[in-house]
């Protein structure tokens, strides 16, 4: 009997024991408190980046405007050359006979000008024979300008001040009217066209009319940003209609000439936002790719709640739908709470939070 009695009285110990543990244990929990705050809600400015692609200010194809051998190459490739400067001779012996053939056919034809006018002045011959010489004459001299400007194109020069892009035929190669010689660009300012949604568009338009010249940058390829800032200066006139996008054009400056056609880039370009829903980053959570975040009803219940990110900036996000202004949102222990759960907290106010945090504001 006293065994028996011992053994109930260890086991209503262990009892008492582990239920007080427990109540204990439910009580700390209860006493935790978490960190709840409110989007805010606020004018800002983000920086959107577009896929950009760059081009010279003028580029140009150099082809053949006569047929011939590739008679002299005065450049290389990759040269800055001068407008004006000679670049290519076509050999120029055909167009200088047919030149020479085209003066002494226009000097006869003046010679006999000369005489029928010296008959016409003594009335010998009638006045018409006199026009007809000379339309004559008039025909010899056309053609005579005519076979200096086919030796003219024999002879090539650059348009305009530029760097030569590789050739495309040889010394001695036998060229055709059309044929392409080389390319020739213009890089003192480029070119740099990128596509925008028409959302986007609609605020840059309202933003431009308050700022004359809006600047954009461009980050290169290998990540960096380019020295000089450009300037938008045109726009396209259509959206494409399967894309919904319409095209932009900044000029920007080349001066060290460290930009080069067919270059490729991002366009970063500061878009206003309205009244926009700030929160940070760190409230959120991930699911099967999806935003999240844990919202605090009036019964201090809170509810798993999907939201759209629509811009991202340094531990900051800019929510466009799943929450309102006035919504209270658990700023740390979501890992510690699930759907549904009821919490005790201590709401700190957003421009508190922000403040810690990094935000562009205008």
């Amino acid at each position: 009997m006293k065994r028996t009695f011992l053994l109930m009285a260890m086991s209503l110990g262990v009892l008492y024991s582990t239920t007080s543990c427990s109540k204990e244990e439910k009580e700390k929990e209860e006493q935790v408190k978490f960190l709840v705050t409110s989007p805010l809600q606020k004018d800002t400015t983000i920086t959107k980046e577009y896929v950009a692609q760059v081009h010279a200010f003028q580029h140009i194809e150099v082809r053949a405007l006569e047929k011939g051998y590739l008679q002299k190459i005065f450049v290389d490739e990759g040269q800055q050359v001068k407008e004006g400067q000679l670049m290519f001779q076509i050999m120029p012996l055909l167009y200088q006979a047919e030149l020479k053939k085209a003066e002494a056919e226009a000097k006869f034809v003046s010679i006999e000008y000369q005489n029928t006018k010296k008959l016409a002045d003594g009335n010998i011959v009638s006045p018409n024979e006199l026009a007809l010489s000379q339309a004559k004459l008039e025909k010899a001299k056309a053609e005579v300008s005519l076979a200096q400007t086919h030796l003219g194109f024999t002879t090539i020069r650059a348009p305009f001040s530029g760097i030569m892009d590789h050739f495309q035929a040889r010394l001695g190669s036998l060229v055709d009217e059309g044929d392409l010689l080389t390319t020739l660009s213009d890089n003192s300012k480029m070119w740099v066209y990128y596509n925008v949604p028409e959302a986007e568009y609609l605020a840059y338009r309202v933003h431009a009319q308050a700022n004359d010249a809006p600047h954009v940058k461009l980050r290169m390829a290998n990540n960096e940003v380019f020295d000089y800032p450009g300037i938008v200066q045109t726009i396209e006139a259509d959206f494409n209609n399967e894309t919904g996008n319409i095209a932009f054009r900044a000029t920007f400056p080349n001066p060290k000439g460290l930009l080069r056609n067919g270059e490729t880039g991002s366009v970063l370009m500061t878009v206003p936002l309205k009244n926009a829903l700030i929160v940070p980053q760190k409230a959120t959570f991930e699911v099967l790719e999806k935003k999240f975040m844990y919202v605090v009803d009036k019964n201090n219940v809170v509810h798993q709640t999907e939201v759209t990110v629509a811009s991202e900036m340094p531990d900051l996000y800019i929510i466009s739908a799943g929450l309102k202004p006035g919504d209270k949102i658990m700023l740390e222990g979501i890992r510690k709470v699930k759907d549904g759960d009821k919490i005790s907290f201590t709401y700190q106010e957003p421009k508190s939070v922000i403040s810690h945090l990094k935000v562009y504001s205008e």
